[in-house]
């Protein structure tokens, strides 16, 4: 069966947790895993966490995303650029640059709980605007990102960031899979495919949709790999869901 999909309350505590764990995993990096290429082209483990923390300070601060977002969407034009919030990353990264490995760390342990207040703060009107996340989302209200996407964004990249240092990740059924079940049940909403999906591992499960559909025995973190573009996917996981 496709799982439940993950309401307001319970986001609110992923978004939280999700930020202590890649704040605790940046702080256990040393001097030499900060500058290990990760699967994200053209950003090493550096770059990626001076993004987390700059989409934080974006979440965290009303002034700072409109300025992000004036600033950054400009940059579209000076860049290989795939999608309009390229920019913005691209911005955020420059402007934390000067910011030594330990400052990274500091702020990255403050900003998380003030990031989620802002969010859970963003008036409802405002969670209703729609924005073009492109394919195969489309166009979703903001509360799309603010729930579940920019917990997402922190998630993947923690992902990112122990494949390239080699360090384990800490993964547990109520946190890491949650998640896991929530993406499998947006992804297979979309691509409406008859799928049998066995997760190893403490993040998987079993899901189903249909009857008589494509048998996935994989691992659950090496499946949102797949569904996220950092690994090539065949039959059903052909069907990408970017994070």
């Amino acid at each position: 069966m496709i799982p439940e999909r993950i309401r307001r309350p319970e986001a609110r505590v992923l978004a939280e947790e999700e930020f202590r764990r890649f704040a605790a995993l940046m702080g256990s990096l040393n001097d030499d895993e900060w500058t290990l290429p990760t699967d994200c082209a053209a950003w090493d483990v550096r770059k990626v966490a001076l993004h987390v923390l700059g989409a934080a300070d974006a979440q965290a601060s009303v002034r700072q995303f409109l300025h992000q977002f004036r600033r950054g969407l400009p940059l579209n034009k000076k860049i290989d650029s795939h999608h309009w919030v390229d920019g913005l990353n691209e911005l955020q990264i420059r402007e934390r640059s000067h910011l030594a490995d330990s400052e990274i760390v500091a702020q990255l342990s403050t900003v998380g709980p003030k990031a989620v207040k802002g969010r859970w703060g963003t008036p409802l009107p405002m969670r209703y605007l729609p924005i073009s996340f492109g394919p195969p989302i489309g166009w979703v209200p903001l509360k799309y990102l603010l729930d579940v996407g920019f917990t997402r964004d922190v998630w993947a990249h923690r992902i990112d960031l122990c494949i390239a240092t080699g360090h384990e990740m800490h993964l547990t059924a109520d946190h890491d899979g949650r998640l896991v079940a929530d993406i499998v049940a947006e992804w297979a909403s979309i691509h409406g495919e008859p799928c049998e999906l066995v997760l190893d591992g403490p993040a998987g499960g079993k899901f189903s949709q249909g009857i008589q559909g494509e048998r996935v025995d994989l691992d659950a973190i090496e499946f949102i790999r797949v569904l996220a573009g950092r690994r090539p996917g065949t039959g059903v996981l052909s069907h990408p869901l970017p994070l």
